[in-house]
């Protein structure tokens, strides 16, 4: 699921602060401590490779972020590709892959334990 900026409603305009919410964002329930993660990459960089051997050769934590520069292709478990801009929202389900189509600078806020267990998979793939 991504959202554009401009596609979020307003709840409150006012002069000198705009505040956007979109409701029903993800779903982080069962999930305990969450990780706010910022990473950089480059065009090109596709984590489809470093995902094989988990589960359905796929990331397994959701991911709630924003997309700061860049462009990013993700791909779900369904088949579907959702492509996510700069000055998007995002939240992806678990069961997706990513890869850069430019360079690009993106935050995520993700359950600690899961994500971690993907990190550590893709650590022991690039050693």
């Amino acid at each position: 699921m991504r959202i554009a900026k401009n596609d979020i409603p307003v709840r409150i305009d006012v002069p000198g602060a705009t505040a956007r919410q979109v409701k029903d964002f993800g779903d982080a329930t069962g999930y305990g401590k969450i990780g706010g993660e910022y990473f950089s990459l480059a065009v090109g960089t596709d984590l489809a490779p470093l995902l094989k051997g988990l589960q359905d050769d796929l990331c397994q934590s959701p991911h709630w972020g924003y997309i700061i520069e860049g462009k990013l292709t993700v791909g779900f478990a369904d088949g579907h590709n959702e492509t996510v801009v700069a000055g998007d929202l995002f939240y992806w389900p678990p069961g997706h892959t990513v890869k850069a189509d430019e360079d690009t600078e993106v935050i995520l806020f993700s359950p600690e334990h899961e994500h971690s267990q993907v990190i550590n998979h893709i650590l022991e793939k690039v050693q």
